[in-house]
């Protein structure tokens, strides 16, 4: 009976807060993300290769704000402007994270890889 009341319990706090979602998952997020860096973006601008991560928040409406990039990147204030730029083009909103039926701010982190010709050997 132990273990059914454990399950209870996570069950009833799973209903309080529900995480920020994009239509169609973190999966659809980056692919249309990806698709308008690569329409708006001039990334020959900046050592761009590898994993990045962006940490962003999803407001109660469902925007974006306070979006960062790490690693940071040669001319990273620009890349960080140019990617704010790109992430505000993405068309579907974000439904907010929920907390007891109300809309609350919330962190999301998204990994990207990216890979380019143009990488900076150091040559």
């Amino acid at each position: 009976m132990g273990y059914s009341q454990e399950s209870q319990t996570k069950n009833d706090n799973a209903g309080t807060y529900q995480n920020a979602e994009f239509p169609g998952g973190d999966e659809a997020f980056t692919k249309e993300f990806l698709q308008m860096i690569y329409s708006y973006i001039d990334l020959k601008k900046y050592a761009v290769n590898g994993k990045f991560v962006f940490v962003f928040d999803v407001n109660t409406s469902g925007k974006v704000e306070n979006l960062d990039v790490l690693p940071k990147v040669k001319n990273s204030e620009m890349f960080i402007d140019d990617m704010r730029f790109a992430i505000k083009k993405v068309k579907n909103k974000w439904m907010p994270a929920m907390k007891y039926g109300n809309p609350v701010v919330s962190k999301k982190i998204i990994k990207i890889n990216f890979t380019s010709d143009h990488f900076d050997h150091g040559d």
